[in-house]
C-alpha cells in the first residue's frame, strides 16, 4: 500500500509540475504580447489615456511618413547642351569659367597676365552650379538690376566685368569679345530653368549667424593650420599647376588673390562660403568648420596682405554699406575695425534703423 501511495504522490508531482511549466509558459507569452502590443509603432496603445477634447490639437502617428527632403535648384545636366543652338558658344564659356586662367593667365592663350591665375569657380564652385556654392542659379532670372555698390542698375557683362577687376585682380575682356560673350551665354544657360524675377533655392551662400564677439584672426590662424594650410600653404599662396598656368588650390592672399574690392573681402561672405564648402568636399548638407571658426578663418585670411584697388566710387550712399564693408566713412558710427571684424548684430540694427 504505501509503494503504491508513493507512486500517485509521484504521478501528482509530475502533473503539477507539468501544470505550473504551462501556466509560467502562458504568463510569458501573454507578457510578451503586452510588451508588443504596447510598443509597437504602428499600433496606437489601448493603455494610455484617450483626449476626446474636440478643441484638442491632432497628434500625428508615428507611422506618418516624413516630411520631403528640402528641394533645392539643380543646374542642368551639361549633357543637354549638345541639343543647344549655341552649344559651341556655351561649352566655351563653360571651360572659361572653369579653366580662366589658361585662357588668361600667366600664359593665357586668348592674353596673357589679364589675371591673377585663378579660376572663376574658385569662387563660384563647380563652373557655378554648386548648391550654396556661390552658382549663377539667380544670375539670368535676377540681371538686369540695381545694385548698391555702384550705384546703378548692372547687366550681366558688367557683372562679369567686376569679378574680373576684383575676384581676378586684372582686366576683363571686351564687351562684345566672343570670351565675354561665351560667358553670358553659359551662365544664361545655366539659370535657363528659373522663372524671370526669381531667385533660386540654394543660390549664393547660406547665412550664418552672428557671433556675439569679434572675429579673431588669432585663433582664426589656428583654425587655419588645422583645416586649410594643407591646400592652401603656410603663408597663402596656394599650389600653382606644374606648367604654371593655373593655380590647383588658389592663393588666399598675397599678390595672386583677391583684392580688397572682392566680395570675399567682406567677412560674411567668406565666412559663408568656407562654412559650408571648405574644406575641399563638404557642403551645406556636410559641413566640419563651426560658425566660430568660418568666422575666425575668414578673419585671419582677411587681415592678411593683399592687392589693393580704387574703391572710392564704390557705395555712393553711404547709408547703403553693408555692415561688414570694412572701408568708411559710414552712417552707423561705428569704426572701420568693427565694420570689418565685429560684432556685427548693433551695426546691422543701426543700419536697420536708418532704413525706417
Amino acid at each position: 500500500m504505501l509503494t503504491e501511495s508513493n507512486e500517485k504522490y509521484k504521478a501528482m508531482a509530475k502533473v503539477i509540475r507539468q501544470l505550473t511549466g504551462l501556466v509560467t509558459f502562458l504568463f510569458i507569452l501573454v507578457m510578451i504580447l503586452f510588451l508588443y502590443i504596447l510598443f509597437l509603432p504602428d499600433t496606437p496603445s489601448y493603455f494610455t489615456k484617450k483626449n476626446n477634447s474636440a478643441t484638442a490639437p491632432a497628434v500625428a502617428s508615428k507611422a506618418t511618413a516624413p516630411l520631403p527632403a528640402e528641394k533645392f535648384w539643380t543646374a542642368p545636366d551639361t549633357t543637354s547642351i549638345e541639343n543647344h543652338p549655341d552649344k559651341e558658344l556655351i561649352t566655351y564659356g563653360r571651360k572659361l569659367i572653369a579653366q580662366t586662367s589658361i585662357y588668361f593667365g600667366p600664359n593665357g592663350i586668348v592674353k596673357k597676365n589679364a589675371i591673377n591665375g585663378m579660376n572663376c569657380q574658385n569662387c563660384h564652385l563647380d563652373a557655378g552650379t554648386k548648391v550654396f556654392g556661390n552658382n549663377y542659379g539667380s544670375v539670368f532670372s535676377t540681371y538686369p538690376k540695381f545694385r548698391a555698390r555702384s550705384g546703378s542698375v548692372e547687366d550681366i557683362y558688367k557683372r562679369i566685368g567686376d569679378c574680373f577687376e576684383r575676384s581676378l585682380n586684372g582686366t576683363p575682356p571686351d564687351t562684345n569679345s566672343k570670351e565675354m560673350l561665351a560667358m553670358v551665354a553659359y551662365i544664361n544657360w545655366v539659370g535657363k530653368d528659373v522663372p524671370k524675377g526669381e531667385k533660386a533655392k540654394g543660390s549664393g551662400l547660406k547665412e550664418i549667424a552672428f557671433l556675439d564677439r569679434a572675429a579673431d584672426p588669432g585663433k582664426g590662424k589656428i583654425a587655419y593650420d588645422t583645416h586649410c594650410r594643407s591646400c592652401h600653404m603656410e603663408n597663402g599662396e596656394g599650389v600653382i599647376n606644374p606648367e604654371q598656368t593655373a593655380y590647383t588650390y588658389p592663393p588666399l592672399w598675397g599678390d595672386k588673390s583677391y583684392n580688397i574690392g572682392a566680395g570675399l573681402y567682406r567677412l560674411s561672405s567668406f565666412a559663408k562660403y568656407i562654412r559650408y564648402n571648405m574644406p575641399f568636399g563638404v557642403s551645406h548638407v556636410y559641413a566640419t568648420l563651426t560658425d566660430e571658426e568660418a568666422w575666425d578663418i575668414a578673419a585671419y585670411v582677411n587681415s592678411q596682405p593683399r592687392p589693393e584697388k580704387d574703391l572710392s566710387n564704390d557705395w555712393p550712399q553711404i547709408a547703403e554699406k553693408p555692415f561688414d564693408h570694412p572701408f568708411g566713412p559710414f552712417a552707423t558710427g561705428f569704426d572701420e575695425k568693427q565694420h570689418k571684424y565685429g560684432p556685427f548684430g548693433p551695426i546691422q540694427q543701426k543700419l536697420e534703423a536708418l532704413k525706417k
